[in-house]
């Protein structure tokens, strides 16, 4: 269905390390798995046509397809950069800004009409929602739902688990399954976590420093990578996050005394029109907990940790205390925000900036989604301090847009880091990470939550990604 002899790209920032060599027969399901930077995207704009090659292009077989357009038998559906349609219009915050959204913006009906796929990943009850007002993993299964109902030849999906509860991951694997069974479709699944390798993959096409390995089927895949070493935060990197100075909060203006509430709800709710996104909810977290947030898409996770960010206006119709302090009683959003450390979805949809990497990680010291104050020689020395902390201190002058989404990812960890925060809001913070990165990053959360003045509260739909500092819970 798809062969590539000596595959070049005609632009040298594009190149493999090596030439691409693939052939891909009918009848199989390829996974491409890789660590993060490892060339998993540059192989698929290969294989889609987008990037050019310099001899040999690409060749498709999509019989018994009657039309023979790329476009028309060909889906590929990315999550590399915006987590949703690439618009440059869109900004962050603006999702909890419905009052901001254009009479032209669409809804979920109008764009897609109902169907299988509409039913399957409860996208029917959405029809009257703003694309833009969509929660990260609602957004997933509208692009997938939209993708499928054109019934392709060959379906692309970069990272396709990420974000969706584990009934939708569940629902995904089991209609892909039928789809490569009875439609006869090509399934090409672009992988950063091996665990998520459904079953009927038959092929794995494994890719490493830029070179395509040899395609090996998924029992000699799992056999040859079936012990991964799981790597330990070097001793050097915990000390210097064990003995980062100990602010004296006692003299700042807007945090409460040691142990004391870090935030408040009182019977809080949100509603867009008769929409309710958010049921009346009771909760206090104190200083030194470490909550993790669980709950469906669509559940309300990240709409709650936007009143907290004082990223959602209507915080302020709500009964809401932060750091002991009522909302809307005469703090500036800066007062909030220079205790927060966040990185989210949204976030990294928006972050759509040709800034360079340090630029971005020295953003989160102004709290500024790109950077509008030139960073003192001591503050650029601690963004790189926690690049290099995430091993990302190779690529601080790279543009942003040109790393891949796992080091993208990483760059947004250490920004909200990087002013050391004592409240640490995680939302989906693993997201697009290769193994180890995952399990370094967990241990770095629970080294920096082992400080005196710590709080996180850390959203996630794989259990296993929780560090082991955890102390309470929260179901929505």
């Amino acid at each position: 269905m798809i062969r590539i002899t000596n595959g070049v790209a005609r632009h040298p920032l594009w190149r493999m390390a090596e030439p691409i060599n693939l052939h891909i027969e009918k009848g199989e399901q390829i996974a491409i798995v890789g660590d993060n930077a490892a060339g998993k995207s540059r192989l698929v704009e290969v294989l889609t046509g987008h990037y050019p090659l310099l001899l040999n292009e690409v060749q498709y077989d999509f019989s018994p397809s009657q039309s023979h357009l790329v476009s028309d038998s060909l889906k590929y559906i990315s999550f590399r950069d915006s987590y949703g349609e690439q618009d440059g219009t869109y900004y962050y915050q603006q999702r909890w800004n419905q009052h901001d959204i254009a009479d032209d913006m669409p809804t979920v009906g109008q764009l897609l009409k109902s169907n299988s796929y509409t039913q399957l990943f409860h996208l029917d009850e959405l029809a009257d929602k703003y694309i833009i007002s969509l929660s990260s993993g609602e957004l997933r299964k509208f692009q997938m739902a939209k993708a499928l109902a054109t019934s392709p030849r060959i379906l692309i999906l970069d990272n396709p688990f990420i974000g969706l509860d584990a009934e939708a991951r569940k629902d995904f694997r089991d209609l892909l399954e039928v789809l490569t069974k009875e439609a006869k479709m090509l399934v090409i699944l672009v992988l950063s976590k091996r665990d998520d390798i459904p079953d009927f993959i038959t092929h794995v096409l494994p890719v490493e420093g830029l070179r395509l390995l040899p395609k090996m089927t998924l029992a000699e895949y799992r056999k040859q990578y079936a012990a991964i070493p799981r790597p330990k935060l070097s001793d050097d990197i915990k000390t210097w996050i064990t003995n980062l100075p100990v602010r004296d909060l006692k003299e700042t203006d807007f945090y409460p005394h040691d142990g004391g509430e870090i935030l408040r709800f009182r019977d809080v709710s949100i509603k867009y029109g008769n929409r309710t996104i958010l049921q009346p909810l009771d909760w206090t977290v104190h200083e030194g907990e470490r909550w993790a947030l669980s709950g469906p898409n669509g559940s309300g996770k990240s709409t709650l940790l936007s009143l907290v960010c004082a990223d959602n206006p209507q915080a302020y119709a709500c009964n809401i205390e932060l750091f002991g302090h009522r909302r809307g009683t005469g703090e500036s959003i800066w007062q909030i925000k220079k205790h927060i450390g966040y990185v989210s979805p949204e976030m990294h949809r928006a972050y759509l900036k040709d800034i360079p990497a340090i630029d971005v990680v020295a953003s989160g010291l102004s709290d500024s989604v790109g950077l509008y104050v030139r960073p003192k020689p001591e503050q650029k020395q601690v963004s790189l301090d926690w690049m290099h902390v995430f091993g990302i201190e190779d690529v601080a002058d790279r543009s942003f847009l040109q790393l891949s989404s796992g080091e993208q990812r990483l760059c947004l960890l250490a920004r909200a880091f990087v002013k050391d925060p004592e409240l640490l809001i995680l939302d989906e913070p693993l997201h697009g990470l290769d193994d180890k990165n995952r399990q370094l990053v967990r241990q770095i959360i629970k080294c920096f939550c082992q400080r005196p003045h710590k709080t996180l509260v850390m959203v996630t739909h794989y259990q296993e990604e929780l560090p082991d500092c955890i102390t309470h819970r929260l179901t929505l």
